[in-house]
């Protein structure tokens, strides 16, 4: 511990150092300029209304000064000044120039220019009489300003007229009157007249208006009316384009599915079309059957222009995944308000080949590589059908500690064919949207071989549909989704360890599962644009075994098992549903927050849930101060959990998680995380061997509970994590609260205890 406190000690002594110099390098007539302060006075300004003027002004002035790490240390400044004197070139200059920042000085202050801008955007407030002055104050080697605004009083909206005469663009108008966001009695401001600009425009275009623009609109308003009002009137302006005034429908429409950059004006010949349905789809190579764009193509002659369709198109064809490049073009025909519409695709190959390689590393000294090889061919059928074929074999292995021994070798295959079309026996459904959905049909088989122990094989089957109806919300169907897994080479060692604890043959039990699954997801961040308050949603229900069931009438409790080719069919029903609330803290922070509940209930040929279906919690996505399938189910303790690979699951769910993700610098941000789970068992220990698994009223007594620290590497493409986890409370104990136990300095405390998870991407 005592090498700890030195390091401490030096780092907080560099930090001080680090301070003290940031002036270090100043020209002799200049300052650091170290920032500006706002005060804003007004009447009648609520507190609130005073913070958030003071939070705009404050960021419209410039220079910024120099940035702070944590908010307290100059860290960039200081790096750059120690390094001050390096060549531009050299090894060390252009570590400064990358990492480090320069000073911001006083010179660099316009003060004039900032006092016009504050008063500017306090006149676009609706503060037409604000006035603003500004002052600077030097204390030795360093500068700062200060601004004063005065708002006076804001001005209201007392009436708002739009255009009345009989044209099309002015009766149109009206019909968005009641969508308007400038209401009477609402200040005065620029932004949402802006906004009510772009309001129109938008609602303009979903009716042909094609060439209109937000800039063709003009809306006066006269403070003259006096009382501190403004009336406002919305007008076109009278240099506007005869073109925006009109309403465009479509001619006729054009695919050009083979399209090159490198030979444009070939592929744009109209003489080689060939009509289908409505549009013409130029194809020399014959590469695509027409009906692919049938789903796609939402524009048809004689229909109106509207944006919606322009989108969805666009979107429908990039959805596809069989076009690198896709764009349109609209051309108008001569003295008519009529469009033709083209449509540019440039096909990625058909086939193609990938290889990767994965290397995990976890903190109980269990490694796992990994080797898939992956072929595919994006248009097998003619139709945009994408066949896949992927192969893998991977190990996980220890070479010292209590799992040395039973290294895990996997091995499967998978061959996949997705339709972007839903396909129902005997029937295609078209399918209106942004995104084209598909049917699914996979086949795979797995190998798993754990050594010294037993060799599990397992064939899947499923059929089914993904249907997004927008960028947040995808819905995902398969009504088959059959699975077998079978036992083999089951050791001497495995059956002696199945007596010290009789759970673990279920890990090894042959079973088939005929089930039906279906899933829906919400997901507010998944464009990676994170609103002040964001949520997300993930919902499955998974059935199994109930038609066969019911044909036999399976009762394991009565004895009465039934099997399909020497093996019981699972029975059982399951929900599971996500949710997650996000919301930012200051600049670039955030909270996140989500809660899991899962109920699974076996009933007929089953006592408990599937293995391969049960829940379980701990890991790096889950309770990150336990190991992986370590904790549960309630308050049960397998007794070769210090000797054996933690594998313990539940039918029923409960998991609470909350992180606060500080921004540190730049790509790298802070975590402090708590977590709080466990998982529980349907039926009591008669029939699962698992004594205290059973889900009962003392259920909240039986949480496993965490906490720690984490650090996230964020460069946009994907996020490197590390988390340092710790359990607080451990629900098998005598006294299962362990927090007054925490004790870093002690070496055996901290082998126990300490979780590491080094992972890719967030926890939730």
């Amino acid at each position: 511990m005592k090498s700890h406190y030195h390091l401490f000690l030096f780092i907080f002594i560099g930090f001080v150092l680090a301070a003290c110099s940031t002036t270090s390098h100043i020209p002799a007539n200049d300052k650091l300029y170290t920032g500006a302060s706002v005060s804003v006075t007004g009447p009648k300004l609520t507190l609130r209304e005073k913070k958030t003027l003071r939070s705009d002004l404050s960021g419209l002035t410039r220079p910024r000064p120099n940035s702070k790490l944590l908010g307290i240390i100059p860290f960039k400044l200081s790096f750059y000044n120690l390094f001050y004197n390096k060549k531009p070139n050299s090894f060390f200059g252009k570590l400064r120039d990358k990492w480090g920042e320069p000073p911001v000085l006083l010179s660099q202050l316009d003060l004039n220019k900032n006092v016009t801008i504050l008063q500017n955007h306090l006149e676009n407030k609706g503060y037409f009489h604000a006035k603003v002055t500004g002052d600077t104050s030097i204390r030795r080697k360093k500068a700062s300003a200060s601004y004063k605004a005065e708002t006076g009083v804001q001005y209201l909206i007392a009436s708002v007229h739009f255009p009345s005469d009989s044209s099309d663009l002015s009766q149109t108008i009206q019909q968005s009157i009641s969508k308007t966001l400038l209401k009477t009695g609402t200040p005065f401001d620029l932004d949402v007249i802006k906004g009510e600009r772009i309001r129109i425009d938008a609602f303009l275009k979903e009716r042909g208006f094609y060439y209109f623009s937000p800039e063709f609109l003009l809306i006066k308003a006269d403070s003259t009316i006096g009382n501190n009002k403004v009336d406002l009137y919305v007008t076109a302006k009278p240099e506007m384009p005869k073109v925006a005034g009109q309403i465009y429908t479509i001619n006729d429409v054009f695919i050009y599915s083979n399209y090159s950059l490198n030979t444009a004006k070939e592929d744009t010949v109209r003489s080689d079309a060939e009509l289908f349905k409505g549009y013409y789809l130029v194809d020399k190579s014959k590469r695509f059957h027409p009906g692919l764009f049938q789903e796609s193509m939402q524009f048809y002659p004689g229909d109106v222009y509207n944006r919606t369709d322009h989108n969805l198109t666009l979107n429908r064809l990039i959805n596809l995944d069989l076009f690198k490049f896709v764009k349109n073009r609209f051309q108008p025909l001569a003295d008519t308000p009529k469009l033709d519409v083209f449509y540019y695709l440039t096909p990625y190959p058909s086939k193609s080949l990938r290889a990767e390689v994965t290397v995990t590393s976890r903190s109980n000294n269990l490694n796992g590589s990994e080797i898939r090889l992956s072929w595919r061919n994006r248009n097998f059928f003619k139709g945009g059908e994408h066949l896949s074929f992927s192969a893998y074999v991977g190990s996980d292995y220890q070479f010292s500690g209590a799992l040395s021994g039973y290294n895990t070798y996997r091995t499967g295959a998978e061959v996949a064919l997705a339709i972007p079309h839903i396909i129902i026996p005997f029937r295609t459904l078209r399918y209106k949207g942004g995104f084209a959905p598909r049917t699914t049909i996979r086949l795979g088989y797995d190998i798993l071989n754990r050594k010294s122990l037993f060799t599990l094989n397992s064939y899947r089957l499923e059929y089914g549909y993904v249907a997004k109806r927008s960028l947040k919300k995808t819905h995902e169907f398969n009504p088959v989704a059959i699975s077998y897994v079978q036992a083999l080479n089951v050791s001497k060692k495995f059956d002696s360890l199945v007596k010290t604890d009789p759970i673990l043959k279920k890990t090894i039990q042959s079973q088939f599962i005929l089930g039906t699954n279906y899933q829906y997801n919400y997901n507010e961040v998944v464009n990676g644009l994170q609103k002040l308050n964001s949520y997300y949603f993930n919902g499955r229900v998974d059935f199994s075994g109930n038609i066969a069931g019911l044909i036999t009438g399976a009762n394991y409790k009565a004895g009465k098992e039934k099997l399909i080719y020497g093996a019981p069919f699972a029975q059982y029903m399951m929900f599971e549903a996500d949710g997650r609330y996000y919301r930012k803290v200051g600049l670039g922070s955030s909270w996140a927050n989500r809660v899991i509940l899962g109920f699974g209930y076996p009933y007929g040929n089953s006592v408990e849930v599937p293995y391969v279906k049960q829940f379980f919690v701990g890991g790096n996505n889950s309770l990150r101060g336990f190991r992986s399938r370590a904790v549960g189910p309630g308050v049960y303790r397998s007794p070769n959990s210090a000797t054996f690979i933690p594998d313990q699951t539940g039918d029923i769910k409960m998991e609470f998680n909350t992180e606060f993700r500080p921004k540190i610098s730049g790509p790298l941000y802070g975590a402090v995380f708590f977590d709080a789970g466990n998982i529980w068992l349907v039926n009591d220990s008669s029939f699962t061997k698992r004594p205290g698994g059973q889900f009962t009223s003392k259920f909240l007594s039986q949480l496993a509970m965490d906490a720690g620290v984490g650090l996230r590497l964020d460069i946009t493409l994907f996020v490197i994590r590390l988390d340092l986890g710790f359990p607080l409370r451990k629900p098998w104990e005598k006294t299962p609260w362990v927090a007054n136990q925490i004790s870093p300095g002690d070496r055996s405390w901290r082998k126990d205890n300490l979780i590491y998870n080094l992972a890719i991407g967030y926890p939730f």
